[in-house]
């Protein structure tokens, strides 16, 4: 072997020792440790009923104003995982006696927090939908895979025994169940069995998924069974435990299937309205109840041009083209509006026009008030002292001198004229030459265009 291939081969068992190292779950675990921690977590009596009831209420108002922050407030405070822990801790270690209590526990878990959030849902204030609420009535794949995230994040870091890693796993598990039973406690208040039974089942899955990862994660560390005197017992026990887990891994991998085929089905039928919208048609945007996924329907509904059977048919080979080849389509229109669609146009454009006219108007009278602004700065800067001085000094004959502001019109424009008038000796006989030079000389003094000056 060359030096090269050792090199090669010893870089290889150190990258590979290393990876082991970062990845490794099993080093440091505290078994005896974890089971106690999770055993003492299971029971919600006293401070933690307590506890759970002002979390539940925290939450309720974060959802009810779509508050993030307040929401993640009330996720902070929430004992919600301990029987969860518990029903997923009891399976991977045949412990039918914690199953039970975990349970129990649970049912109260989900009671209280019904109760709590019914009753402030149920003062008519607080039951507006909010976007917050309306997005727990319905599962998600994304609800799902926070909850698997927590769960193994939870289990995982419980078995290190490090209490601030625990907490901030604590919260991603909220995340997945608080809303949910919040959610749950609206329907209730306002009599929506629509909304509690989808957010109920979100609830059920995510609750599921938890305990699944709890379970499997305690298998994978090999945590040790509970033995029990009676052999029967303990088969009757093992055999028990493995067929709730069988059911909740087989029950809880055809919900995720299903969810992904859901999220599958609303991605294409997204994709179909959008390519309508594209091709001109007029079609209002969805709602919540548009794509059906388990009847397998889209509904859209359109204004404006009535779709005929021919414009139907082509709708429908198009949505083959967009994997929708089996899929109902309802189409919901009204009376063919398009000669008031173009009539509203053309009303659009009349308004358009005008309000082009009024400001072009505005403009110019705007232009001719700062003329006329600007002249009356010009008449109050004319030094009139100062030019009668002037003018007797460089004109002889002039015997006198005034000005005044004058407004002309030709009943098209409207100007200011600054007119001045003079008087003559008749006994200067360069009289009209010495006019024409003062008015030269005025106009360059005064440097005014509308200048005007006679001769009385």
């Amino acid at each position: 072997m060359t030096e090269k291939q050792t090199n090669a081969k010893e870089s290889k068992a150190i990258l590979k020792n290393y990876l082991r190292e970062l990845f490794d779950i099993k080093r440091g675990t505290s078994k005896a440790g974890t089971i106690q921690e999770i055993k003492d977590g299971i029971s919600i009596k006293g401070p933690s009923s307590w506890i759970l009831i002002f979390s539940i209420l925290i939450a309720s108002i974060g959802l009810n104003v779509s508050s993030s922050a307040v929401v993640i407030g009330a996720m902070l405070i929430a004992p919600l995982m301990g029987p969860l822990l518990g029903v997923g801790l009891s399976i991977a270690i045949n412990d039918l006696e914690t199953l039970k209590k975990s349970l129990i526990n649970l049912g109260a878990m989900v009671g209280i927090s019904l109760i709590t959030s019914f009753i402030f849902f149920r003062v008519p204030l607080f039951q507006d939908e909010t976007p917050e609420l309306l997005a727990r009535t319905k599962p998600d794949l994304r609800d799902v895979m926070i909850a698997v995230a927590g769960g193994l994040a939870l289990i995982v870091s419980l078995s290190r025994r490090k209490q601030m890693t625990n907490t901030i796993a604590g919260v991603a598990i909220a995340t997945a169940l608080m809303p949910p039973l919040c959610t749950a406690g609206f329907g209730l208040a306002i009599g929506n069995w629509s909304y509690f039974g989808g957010a109920m089942f979100l609830f059920t899955i995510n609750s599921t998924f938890i305990a699944l990862s709890a379970f499997v994660i305690l298998k994978f560390l090999r945590f040790p069974s509970v033995e029990y005197l009676d052999s029967r017992r303990k088969n009757f026990i093992a055999r028990l435990a493995t067929t709730i887990a069988l059911l909740v891994l087989l029950g809880s991998s055809y919900t995720f299937y299903n969810l992904i085929k859901e999220k599958q089905f609303t991605k294409k039928a997204d994709k179909f309205v959008s390519y309508l919208k594209q091709e001109g048609f007029s079609v209002i945007d969805r709602e919540r109840n548009d794509y059906d996924f388990e009847n397998n329907e889209i509904t859209v509904t359109i204004f404006g041009k009535r779709i005929d059977k021919e414009e139907r048919k082509d709708w429908i080979k198009t949505m083959k083209e967009f994997g929708l080849q089996d899929t109902d389509l309802i189409i919901h229109q009204g009376k063919d509006d398009s000669a008031m669609l173009e009539e509203m146009q053309q009303l659009r454009e009349t308004y358009a026009d005008q309000i082009k006219f009024i400001s072009d108007r505005d403009q110019s009278i705007k232009e001719k008030n700062e003329l006329i602004a600007k002249l009356q700065k010009q008449l109050k800067d004319i030094p009139f002292v100062r030019l009668t001085e002037e003018a007797q000094i460089n004109y002889n004959g002039l015997k006198s001198l005034s000005y005044a502001k004058q407004i002309y019109t030709d009943f098209h424009d409207v100007d200011t004229l600054y007119t001045f008038n003079t008087t003559w000796y008749d006994s200067i006989p360069e009289s009209d030459t010495q006019f024409l030079k003062f008015k030269d000389w005025l106009k360059v003094r005064l440097k005014l265009d509308t200048l005007v000056v006679r001769k009385d």
